[in-house]
């Protein structure tokens, strides 16, 4: 259970020392989620630390924990497409390293900020971003991402300055760092980074759009810091 602050309210759960170093999450979507071992091997190789299994992929529940042996803390799984309490309850007990939701539901978020558990819940508008980030989200997810742009982000820290963003959905690979120097925590991508690595495509050129990925994020960071 979360310590309360001062005023009653949960502390925020901060985001993986992962996460914060890599800045990149990997999006799985496949037909079933035995197929995932290989991906996530390949995904690592290139640097690629953070791995959401989406639970619109059968068989999630199963794998899990069978990943999380699997690859020890070496990496990070979560669990996404989280639309229900109950299933977030699931994730959690299964030991989900964080969880997303395409949707701002405060029993979800709840769920894990009192767990102590990172959870990125999704939204458009800014009152649906502003709602997840009130209810003590890590970070909120900007979705889908691809019809707003990185200027959006901008946008947002004039009424809210201190939330963190995560653009998920249409992010293709070139469009990384724009969304770094607008000041996203990371970049949420799927089919871009995944390409066909779940219908027999070569794994090693996955590996080489993860590093490519991690080197657009390392260097955009770089610059960013060596600006300021």
């Amino acid at each position: 259970m979360q310590r309360l602050d001062d005023q009653g309210t949960f502390f925020r759960p901060a985001p993986s020392a992962i996460l914060d170093t890599t800045r990149v999450v990997a999006v799985l979507r496949a037909a079933h989620a035995s197929n995932y071992a290989p991906v996530i091997e390949a995904l690592q190789r290139g640097g690629v630390l953070s791995i959401e299994l989406t639970l619109s992929t059968p068989g999630v529940w199963d794998e899990l924990p069978l990943l999380q042996e699997r690859f020890g803390d070496a990496l990070e799984i979560g669990v996404g497409t989280v639309t229900a309490a109950a299933e977030a309850e699931i994730a959690l007990d299964l030991g989900a390293a964080y969880l997303v939701t395409p949707v701002t539901d405060p029993d979800v978020i709840t769920a894990c900020v009192r767990r102590g558990v990172p959870v990125y819940p999704g939204g458009l508008t800014p009152t649906e971003l502003h709602t997840g980030w009130k209810l003590g989200a890590t970070a909120v997810k900007v979705f889908p991402a691809s019809t707003v742009g990185p200027g959006y982000v901008s946008q947002l820290r004039g009424p809210f300055p201190d939330i963190q963003v995560i653009p998920s959905g249409g992010v293709n690979i070139e469009d990384v760092p724009g969304w770094i120097r607008a000041g996203a925590l990371a970049v949420s991508l799927g089919g871009p980074l995944l390409g066909d690595a779940f219908k027999g495509g070569d794994l090693h050129e996955l590996t080489s759009r993860s590093r490519l990925v991690r080197d657009l994020v390392d260097k955009t960071a770089e610059e960013l810091g060596a600006s300021q």
